[in-house]
């Protein structure tokens, strides 16, 4: 029995897998993954002995992990409902997910609580796929101005006791938050977060770059989505995107589809904050993986999908989240925006891994770690995933 309750049975998934590209110390080299117990066991030289799998020259490297995603497959984690959860774990490593955090959105309490109590109980009562590394509470600690879809109805000021309300529902899985530093008074909730080992990340905020420096000076370490639901950079007010860019060691989330924020940009950010601390997300929605057409909503408000795959509230043009597949953003940052590939594939693998604190285990490819392993086609099709050694293709 796995720590969060997940089965993985003596023997299942004990293999040898190998391939002239494996991505090892941030570099290809050829190797082979001795998998036991769902742990990388140890690394080898290629062909050194016999092995199950031969990827060839395959691109095999860490699993993916999106730490802000709201859902998939006409799911959405404020749904509340168990089995929708649990066919998206199952379902999600299609695209190279190996650790997810299901991601609020903001709603009234009840509803709000209903998700994350949900999140909790599928992990006690178990699941497969990708592993649930705690939740992203997402509002409703936000600013009314840059609230983007986010509903304005319930939209509250931080606060402590209601925070600790939600936790108590969530079992503790609650590991990272988005809040608008700004109306933290006194930064009581995000200092109570730090002390509680929960990830601060100021987002969908008016703040100024002071503010938003004072934010961190208080416990805050990560960005929500730059670029988007924030002050904008101007020379003479650098506002939160400029704080994302100056403040280089601080994570800053980044969503990859090309139409949240322009290739250009996305260079010009990553070019700024280098290869340790940016963090790819999806920021998906429920109408990803689900046919053309349909009628969806986000926090109890229509949205519509555009050709692009950008969805929208209903009637306007005010972006509501994406449809973005992980190993499609990664060839985007990579063969689009030009980013390094190291550093691109450190955005979905070591460096979420790292804000979280969960990189003693999670995303690398080294003797100890969880057996979360990719295996790419030259096109960024995904030909397998491993999810802590179980084949999910």
């Amino acid at each position: 029995m796995r720590g969060d309750n997940q089965v993985l049975r003596k023997g299942e998934g004990d293999m040898i897998l190998q391939s002239r590209r494996v991505w090892i110390g941030g570099q290809f080299l050829e190797a082979q993954l001795e998998i036991l117990d769902g742990k990388i066991q140890a690394v080898y030289p290629y062909g050194a002995k016999a092995a199950d799998e031969d990827y060839g020259c395959r691109r095999v490297v860490p699993g993916f992990i999106d730490i802000h995603t709201h859902g998939a497959y006409g799911f959405d984690t404020n749904d509340g409902e168990p089995q929708g959860l649990r066919d998206w774990m199952r379902r999600i490593p299609e695209e190279g997910v190996t650790g997810i955090l299901p991601t609020t959105v903001t709603q009234m309490p009840e509803v709000l609580t209903k998700a994350v109590a949900n999140v909790a109980n599928v992990v006690k009562e178990g699941y497969e796929g990708a592993q649930i590394l705690g939740i992203h509470f997402e509002g409703p600690y936000l600013d009314m101005d840059y609230k983007g879809a986010q509903p304005p109805e319930a939209i509250a000021e931080p606060s402590v006791e209601q925070f600790k309300m939600y936790q108590e529902a969530a079992d503790g899985l609650i590991k990272y938050i988005t809040l608008a530093p700004e109306h933290d008074k006194d930064f009581a909730l995000t200092k109570y977060c730090k002390e509680t080992g929960v990830v601060v990340s100021m987002g969908h905020s008016s703040a100024t770059y002071e503010q938003a420096m004072m934010g961190i000076a208080n416990g805050a370490t990560s960005m929500t989505h730059v670029f988007n639901g924030m002050t904008a950079f101007h020379h003479r007010k650098p506002g939160l995107v400029g704080t994302a860019m100056r403040v280089r060691d601080i994570y800053g989330e980044v969503i990859t589809d090309g139409c949240h924020s322009h290739l250009a940009a996305l260079n010009d950010y990553v070019t700024a904050k280098g290869r340790d601390f940016t963090i790819m997300i999806t920021d998906s929605l429920r109408p990803k993986h689900c046919p053309p057409g349909g009628d969806y909503d986000l926090g109890g408000h229509a949205i519509e999908i555009s050709e692009t795959g950008l969805a929208y509230l209903k009637g306007t043009t005010t972006i509501a989240g994406s449809t973005m597949n992980m190993n499609k953003g990664l060839k985007i940052m990579v063969e689009k925006a030009l980013i390094p590939f190291d550093t691109a594939l450190n955005s979905c693998t070591i460096n979420p891994a790292r804000c979280l604190g969960v990189d003693d285990r999670k995303g690398k490819l080294t003797a100890g770690y969880d057996a979360d392993v990719v295996v790419l086609e030259d096109d960024y099709t995904v030909c397998q995933t491993y999810c802590r050694g179980k084949k999910m293709l």
